[in-house]
C-alpha cells in the first residue's frame, strides 16, 4: 500500500463570522491510499485555532503516516491518538480503500438516495440585518431547525432575532438552537441563559469556554436551557478522559465533530458513554469539504439518530468538491444522479 497527501484551500462564499473571528478560507488535506488497482481517499480536516492538532509540525506528521502506512492500523491509530484530524482522515481513507466505491463508506438507504438526514440551518454571526437576512433565507428553504451563532454582536440585538422568530413560529414549528462558542463569562452565563430561555430554545452549545468543568457543571445543573458540550470534548483522547468529563459535568447533550474528537471509533465511544448516562447527542461537521462531509453523513445515518444534525455546510465554499450531496427542505440527500468531481481530487 502507498500513501500521499495534498493540501487544499477552500474559499468561503462570504465571510463566516464566529465568536473566535471571521473565516475567509479553510485549509484541509486529502489523504490518498493506493493498493494495486484500489484507491481510497480521506480528509484530514485541520481546523486552525480550534483543532488540538493545530501544530507547526502537522504536515510532518502527515508525512510520517504516509511513510508508515503499512504498519498495522491499530498501531497507527494509537500513534495518531493526539492528532484527531489525521486519525479521522486515515480512518476514512482506509474505509474508502476497502469499499467497492471509494465514496460509499457506509452503504445504506441514504447512499442509495432513498432516505435523508434531518439537518439544521446555520445562521452565521454578523450585524443584525445580515443575520436576519440569513434567517429569512433558511426559513424559506424549509428548515425546521435553525442554529444561530451568538456572542459577537450586541446580546440584546441577538435576543431580538430570537424574539422575531418566536413571534412568527411556535416551538412546534421551528426548533431554535444557539451556539455561543464559549462567549459568555461564568459570572454572566446563567442570567443570559435565563433571557434565552424565554424564546423556547432547544439548546445552547458551549456557553462558556472549555476547561472550566466545575463552572460548567453548575451551569448544567441550574440552566433553564439544555446545554450541549462541543469544544469541551476536544483534547480528550482516552476512554477514561471521556468518562471523567461526562461524570464531572453531566451535560444535557454532547455534540460530536469527528475531525476534532478523533474519528468514527472515538465518536462511538463518546456515544456509548453518553447514552449510558442518559445524555443525548448529535453530529456536526467541522467545515470539511464534501469529502469529509460525505463520510460523516453516511456514518451518522447508520446511527439512527433522528434529531436534526449539523451537516448543512456543503454549500459554504465557492470551490468545494462537486458531490452528490444536496440539501432539500431542511434535509441532506444523496442524489445518485450526480457524479463526484474526481478530476479535482485527482483520484
Amino acid at each position: 500500500m502507498n500513501a500521499h497527501f495534498n493540501k487544499y484551500t477552500l474559499n468561503f462564499r462570504q465571510p463566516a463570522g464566529t465568536s473566535r473571528g471571521t473565516l475567509i478560507i479553510k485549509e484541509t488535506y486529502f489523504l490518498y491510499l493506493t493498493n494495486g488497482k484500489a484507491n481510497g481517499i480521506g480528509e484530514c480536516n485541520l481546523f486552525k485555532g480550534l483543532s488540538i492538532d493545530d501544530r507547526p509540525d502537522y504536515e510532518q506528521k502527515l508525512q510520517w503516516l504516509c511513510d508508515h502506512i503499512n504498519e498495522p492500523p491499530a498501531a497507527l491509530m494509537q500513534e495518531l491518538l493526539e492528532w484527531p484530524s489525521i486519525c479521522f482522515g486515515y480512518e476514512m481513507a482506509l474505509k474508502s480503500l476497502q469499499s467497492s466505491d471509494p465514496f460509499t463508506l457506509f452503504p445504506s438507504m441514504f447512499t442509495t438516495g432513498h432516505d435523508a438526514i434531518n439537518i439544521n440551518g446555520l445562521i452565521w454571526m454578523g450585524d443584525q440585518q445580515f443575520m436576519l437576512d440569513q434567517l429569512e433565507s433558511k426559513l424559506e428553504e424549509g428548515f425546521g431547525c435553525i442554529k444561530m451563532k451568538i456572542g459577537a454582536i450586541d446580546f440584546n440585538a441577538e435576543m431580538e432575532l430570537l424574539k422575531s422568530v418566536r413571534s412568527r413560529f411556535r416551538k412546534s414549528e421551528i426548533t431554535l438552537r444557539v451556539d455561543a462558542n464559549g462567549a459568555f463569562s461564568p459570572d454572566e452565563a446563567l442570567s443570559k441563559l435565563d433571557q434565552i430561555a424565554q424564546y423556547q430554545v432547544h439548546s445552547i452549545e458551549q456557553p462558556i469556554k472549555a476547561g472550566q468543568w466545575k463552572e460548567m457543571e453548575q451551569l448544567c445543573r441550574k440552566t433553564p436551557v439544555p446545554i450541549a458540550l462541543d469544544e469541551e470534548l476536544i483534547g480528550l483522547y482516552t476512554l477514561d478522559q471521556k468518562r471523567e468529563c461526562l461524570d464531572a459535568i453531566h451535560p444535557q447533550y454532547i455534540i460530536l465533530k469527528p475531525a476534532l474528537v478523533g474519528g468514527f471509533q472515538s465518536c462511538r465511544e463518546w456515544i456509548n458513554e453518553a447514552v449510558s448516562r442518559n445524555i443525548d447527542w448529535w453530529m456536526t461537521s467541522a467545515l470539511e469539504s464534501n469529502v469529509g462531509l460525505n463520510a460523516i453523513a453516511q456514518f451518522t445515518y447508520t446511527l439512527g439518530n433522528q434529531m436534526p444534525q449539523g451537516l448543512g455546510t456543503g454549500g459554504l465554499y465557492t470551490n468545494n468538491i462537486n458531490a452528490p450531496l444536496e440539501i432539500k427542505n431542511g434535509q441532506l440527500w444523496c442524489n445518485t444522479s450526480i457524479d463526484w468531481d474526481t478530476n479535482t481530487l485527482k483520484l
